[in-house]
């Protein structure tokens, strides 16, 4: 009998001890969304693919988590990070180096081309590396009834004679021009999206700078079919009627295929 008072009166202990205060749990739900919050902002990421400009590689309407820190620069506060530079080939989200009409920074989603000290053009839509042509299979190149001079045989066609380029990399191009390569400048890269016919890249508004790059995708969370021109969609009444669209289309237009689908 008075082992089973014992024990009785050590469960009610126990339940004394486990049972949580409205400022605990306020407490711990803080510190959840805090972990979570830094998490989302320094270390992963999650961005929507709004243009073609990657095709195939990322189709509009994918979405992907981006891993903000292994191309973020050293902190010597985690020296547990694993941490590199940018190399050719990388996939990287970035600040677009020229802002546009409206004053607005965007995030944009290229390949990186050419490295500092890289000599690059192009050749009928070919990249040429250090004097040597690139085998890209994941890149597009343009049909003969769609050939554009100073995009496909970039940077041999001066940009006055083109349209989207930006006034300032007008000025600014033939300062980097040896012979017929573009030279990649010290702490800068030069890239471009896979679907090339339709990318307006590095080609058009110039290098990206180090410290513009946020970090690079590492793979589709969700992709849902959007059309080409959403992202000119900016309205209230256009957001409403599209997430209506998403609630009704969740399942049938969906592409889950591409869930998780490492992005390469």
């Amino acid at each position: 009998m008075e082992q089973t008072i014992e024990k009785q009166s050590d469960k009610k202990k126990n339940k004394k001890h486990n049972d949580e205060t409205p400022l605990e749990f306020i407490a711990s739900i803080c510190g959840v969304l805090v972990i979570g919050l830094f998490v989302l902002t320094f270390i992963f990421q999650n961005f929507e693919i709004p243009s073609a400009s990657m095709e195939k590689t990322l189709l509009i309407g994918d979405h992907v988590v981006v891993d903000r820190m292994t191309l973020a620069p050293p902190a010597k506060w985690a020296p547990f990070v694993h941490y590199r530079d940018v190399k050719r080939g990388d996939i990287i989200v970035f600040y677009k180096p020229v802002a546009e009409t409206n004053g607005d920074h965007i995030f944009l989603v290229k390949r990186v081309i050419g490295v500092p000290g890289d000599h690059i053009h192009l050749r009928n839509g070919i990249v040429y590396l250090n004097g040597q042509p690139q085998n890209e299979p994941q890149a597009a190149k343009p049909s003969d009834d769609e050939y554009y001079p100073y995009r496909d045989d970039f940077p041999s066609v001066p940009p006055s004679q083109a349209v989207d380029v930006t006034a300032q990399w007008a000025v600014d191009l033939p300062n980097h021009i040896q012979g017929e390569d573009l030279v990649v400048p010290p702490g800068q890269y030069f890239a471009m999206g896979d679907n090339r016919p339709v990318s307006l890249d590095s080609r058009y508004w110039g290098f990206v700078p180090r410290q513009n790059i946020v970090g690079r995708p590492l793979f589709v969370y969700w992709s849902f079919v959007t059309p080409e021109n959403q992202i000119d969609k900016t309205s209230l009444g256009d957001k409403v009627g599209f997430i209506g669209h998403i609630i009704l289309h969740f399942f049938d237009q969906t592409r889950w295929s591409r869930t998780l689908h490492l992005v390469k």
